[in-house]
């Protein structure tokens, strides 16, 4: 009494609702072919009413057999059997379980070949098993992280991109126009590198990285004794402070002084101005109340004049008139400024201004600005009877430093107060500065204005500063600051170069030569025992005299025209004035 067996078409797996009711349909048409067949044979109700029951038990027999026939065939179709589809890439997660599973068999395997050989295993690199590369540890390894801010990204493209467009070129143009040779394909290379990156080939690869992992270690600052200087140095190089310097510039810097003067009673007073080298080669120097002249060409000490009066009476600056001329003015405690003829020896004039010492003096010409202790700025007209021609009032102490520019359009003016004024030459006295200046920390006393670019000034703080600094004197704007480590005392430009040289004070009184505009140390020269307060350039360019609180005054042959060797001179310059027989760290005295 079942149902009879229908054949299955395996297509409708995909489709189980058209399945089921396909066998449904099948389950029915033979259910109602039996109640025919078996209907005409009695017509007694109770057997009519089995019939009918039976014939329920089979239909529901023969649906629940279809499900269970649907599921088998959907179990053994998408079953574990059915390798007819495999996949190559395994998940992340067995790779590794699999990988670790590996390396720990490979590991305890070699342990046991050790123990039954009776031998330790030798400790091998990270990663590496018996010779091999550990695959667990190569997994998550280290990495390098490249520094943007060292590198060049657009040359690192053109270097990576550059091969293959030239190849591309190259094949193109050897399919029209035939081979092409070597020698053209290196020459047009090198010719497209110098044109657009401005470099050679060879010099390009040799110079340049597409990746860049790590920057030179900063500098130490100022004079900081540095135990630890290997981790100041980019390379294994040994070389000492003076290969270095020797680098930056193409002559011999010597470093001892090729003349040494004994100045007794030299002034020890930041504030105060006390030498001066003028055109004609006469070193002006004030001792406490004198003021002598040494002749650097002939070795001649002459006394000018020395003031009267009161015990602490003092000279407090001198300065040499500009073009060669033999007028020097001097400067003293009591407020006056003094206008003297060296050659006859004779005072021209006394001008007054100020009520307090005046320390500062700077020629313009036929104008002579001071600066006192009273805090103002007094421009003085030598040529005629009512002398003062402005008076700047912007400072509120002691005005210690002054300087014309070259052009002689603008006075750069330092005081006691932090501060650097910038004055117009036609500034009148109720005219306020062009620019205030409050950068520094300490008293701005060293001011140079450079003579090889125009409105460039240098100028130099006191010991809570410590820097020299690079203005624009036309916009007033700062252009560069540098930690020297020490009281910046005086500077002065090289007359030849673009260098500049500093004086300093405690704690190591040396002078500091400098690369103008890199601020590279070229030179220290050592010597003096004080801070070293005053500087004067000879007329020759090539001599700088320091005058130190330590009473000695020193000439280095530091500056030197092109073509010709620092302390080498001719018969004009003071080297050639020191007697082959007489050491050099014999002093002589001025007075």
């Amino acid at each position: 009494n079942q149902a009879p067996t229908k054949s299955f078409d395996p297509s409708l797996i995909k489709r189980p609702a058209v399945y089921l009711f396909t066998s449904a349909v099948i389950q029915l048409f033979d259910i109602s072919t039996i109640w025919e067949n078996e209907s005409g044979k009695s017509s007694n109700p109770n057997i009519r009413r089995k019939q009918i029951h039976r014939l329920k038990g089979t239909f529901l027999d023969a649906m629940t057999s279809s499900v269970v026939d649907y599921e088998n065939l959907m179990t053994t179709s998408f079953s574990d059997a059915n390798t007819s589809v495999v996949s190559s890439a395994r998940p992340r997660w067995e790779r590794k379980k699999m990988e670790a599973a590996t390396a720990a068999s490979k590991s305890q395997t070699s342990a046991q070949s050790g123990d039954d050989e009776g031998k330790t295993e030798l400790r091998q690199p990270l990663g590496l098993h018996n010779g091999q590369q550990n695959p667990a540890a190569s997994v998550g390894g280290d990495r390098f992280i490249p520094n943007r801010a060292a590198m060049d990204i657009e040359r690192s493209a053109h270097s990576l991109q550059s091969m293959s467009i030239e190849e591309e070129r190259t094949d193109s143009a050897e399919g029209e126009n035939g081979a092409v040779s070597a020698s053209c394909k290196s020459e047009y290379k090198s010719a497209l590198s110098s044109s657009m990156l401005g470099m050679d080939e060879d010099s390009q690869s040799s110079s340049h990285r597409v990746l860049s992992f790590k920057d030179k270690a900063p500098a130490p600052k100022g004079d900081t004794v540095n135990n630890l200087k290997v981790l100041y140095s980019s390379s294994g190089s040994t070389s000492s402070k003076s290969g270095q310097g020797s680098k930056l510039v193409n002559r011999q810097i010597p470093s001892a002084p090729s003349r040494i003067l004994d100045a007794p009673d030299l002034l020890d007073d930041y504030y105060l101005n006390l030498l001066s080298w003028g055109a004609s080669n006469i070193l002006a120097v004030a001792l406490s109340q004198t003021v002598y002249l040494w002749n650097a060409g002939t070795g001649d000490i002459q006394e000018l004049c020395t003031l009267d009066g009161a015990a602490d009476a003092h000279i407090s600056s001198v300065s040499w008139v500009q073009e060669g001329g033999a007028h020097l003015a001097v400067g003293t405690s009591a407020g006056s400024t003094q206008l003297w003829d060296v050659n006859q020896c004779k005072q021209l004039r006394s001008m007054d201004g100020h009520t307090e010492r005046v320390g500062a003096l700077s020629w313009n010409r036929h104008i002579l600005s001071s600066g006192g202790r009273d805090s103002i700025v007094v421009n003085h007209d030598v040529r005629v009877a009512r002398h003062n021609t402005a008076t700047l009032s912007a400072h509120t102490q002691e005005v210690c430093g002054l300087a014309w520019s070259p052009d002689g359009m603008t006075l750069a003016s330092g005081a006691n107060d932090n501060t650097l004024c910038l004055w117009d030459a036609a500034t009148s006295s109720t005219s306020t500065p062009r620019f205030r200046l409050t950068d520094h920390q300490a008293a701005v006393k060293a001011l140079a204005w450079s003579p090889h670019e125009r409105n460039l000034l240098a100028t130099g703080g006191g010991t809570a500063d410590r820097t020299i600094k690079f203005w624009n004197g036309q916009t007033g704007a700062l252009l560069n600051s540098i930690d020297t480590g020490s009281q910046v005392c005086a500077l002065q430009w090289n007359p030849y170069e673009k260098e500049l040289l500093s004086s300093h004070g405690f704690a190591r009184n040396q002078l500091c030569l400098w690369k103008y505009p890199t601020m590279a140390k070229i030179k220290e020269l050592d010597g003096h025992t004080a801070r070293v307060l005053h500087m004067a350039c000879g007329p020759d360019g090539s001599t700088v005299v320091s005058a130190a609180a330590d009473e000695t005054l020193r000439f280095w042959d530091v500056f030197a025209p092109p073509g010709k060797v620092a302390g080498k001179r001719g018969p004009g310059g003071t080297s050639s004035q020191i007697s082959k027989g007489k050491k050099l760290s014999k002093t002589m005295h001025i007075r």
